[in-house]
């Protein structure tokens, strides 16, 4: 958490950053509560539907032992452990599924509270957690007593629950001793199943407003002061300075790769001054036409003027011209539907002789 010794000036809510920082060091909003809730849901579904369903085999092998106990060979060590054995395996063949159930509902509530991380700082030794000065600090502070006072909350929320929900069996539990010893255990298991199902709508509660109080309270303690938030701008405002800038230089790169490919063309389209397409065509080279390089504005009047100075042919053809340039990519043939009107510019250059520039209506230069 937050170790700033100046608590008053923290008067700014947290920022993304100052979040995500302390979420990469595993300083997270937790809720023990929300833990115990799947715990009991997961208990409650085991009492309804697993133990009903799966008692019988255990049932059976314990009938087994306790109504013929002469039936059971005990001569040897050995047939000790045989008969351990047997019950061993029954009993666990009963109670994996109902540990498997808790033990994977109590793993995913923490995960969907918080995603897992591996934080190796949170796992290593603190040997100021030995000193007694701040041991009486964290208990006798404020989260101390909101723990104490939430185990109490939780404790009389529960035995009330749990009070209401037996009262209406208590007809049912004074009329067992009078029942038939076999319905015993169906009895047992619909009271702890009442029980399960009335501790889990308060523990539902108690965990929703502990998870919205540790919320609360995470965000608090990541407070920032107002110089604490300015730093943090001017940094991050940097930091868009340098990307600003290395994103401007990769495209003075790019663009003077471009502008190297220009003297390989063998014409130019233009509209006139504020695009220009680079085109090369060659028949025995085979395939469409493709483009070496496209700019607006300022690169358009480069690339004309490198055009000018290799004596390559300037077609001006406005809609063309404007048409390449947003459909054409850079080192790939010229799509489908331009080849009419290339092919048509490829045929007027070759009827010409001389430099110039060349429109769809004839020379011009």
């Amino acid at each position: 958490m937050s170790d700033s010794p100046d608590k008053d000036s923290q008067t700014e809510a947290p920022t993304e950053k100052k979040l995500t920082d302390a979420m990469e060091r595993g300083e997270t909003p937790v809720s023990r509560e929300v833990a115990l809730f799947a715990t009991m849901a997961a208990a409650f579904v085991a009492l309804s539907l697993l133990i009903p369903r799966d008692a019988g085999p255990l049932m059976a092998t314990l009938v087994r032992l306790v109504d013929d106990p002469g039936g059971w060979r005990i001569e040897r060590e050995e047939d000790v452990v045989a008969i351990c054995r047997d019950v061993a395996l029954a009993s666990a063949d009963y109670l994996w599924p109902i540990f498997a159930v808790v033990i994977g509902a109590s793993l995913v509530a923490s995960f969907a509270q918080n995603a897992p991380r591996l934080v190796v700082d949170r796992i290593m030794p603190d040997w100021g957690r030995l000193s007694p000065r701040r041991g009486l600090a964290r208990i006798l502070g404020l989260r101390g007593w909101v723990e104490f006072f939430k185990s109490v909350a939780k404790l009389a929320a529960v035995i009330g629950v749990v009070s209401i929900a037996l009262s209406g069996a208590k007809d049912g539990l004074l009329s067992a001793m009078y029942a038939d010893i076999g319905e015993l255990p169906a009895r047992m298991l619909a009271i702890a199943v009442t029980s399960a199902a009335a501790v889990m709508t308060a523990t539902l509660v108690i965990g929703f407003a502990d998870l919205t109080w540790a919320r609360l309270l995470w965000l608090r303690d990541h407070r920032m002061s107002r110089q604490e938030v300015k730093e943090e701008t001017r940094q991050a405002e940097g930091d868009r300075m340098v990307k600003g800038r290395m994103r401007s230089l990769q495209m003075d790169r790019s663009r003077r790769r471009m502008l190297s490919a220009v003297p390989r063309a063998t014409m130019v389209v233009v509209n006139p001054t504020h695009y220009a397409v680079a085109l090369r065509y060659v028949r025995s080279e085979g395939g469409a036409p493709i483009v070496l390089a496209k700019g607006a504005d300022k690169v358009a009047l480069r690339i004309r003027e490198i055009a000018e100075a290799e004596n390559i042919p300037i077609v001006e053809d406005r809609l063309l011209a404007r048409s390449l340039y947003a459909a054409a990519a850079l080192d790939a043939p010229i799509p489908a539907e331009f080849y009419r009107a290339v092919a048509e510019i490829v045929h007027a250059i070759r009827g010409r002789v001389g430099s110039g520039v060349i429109d769809r209506n004839g020379v011009t230069g």
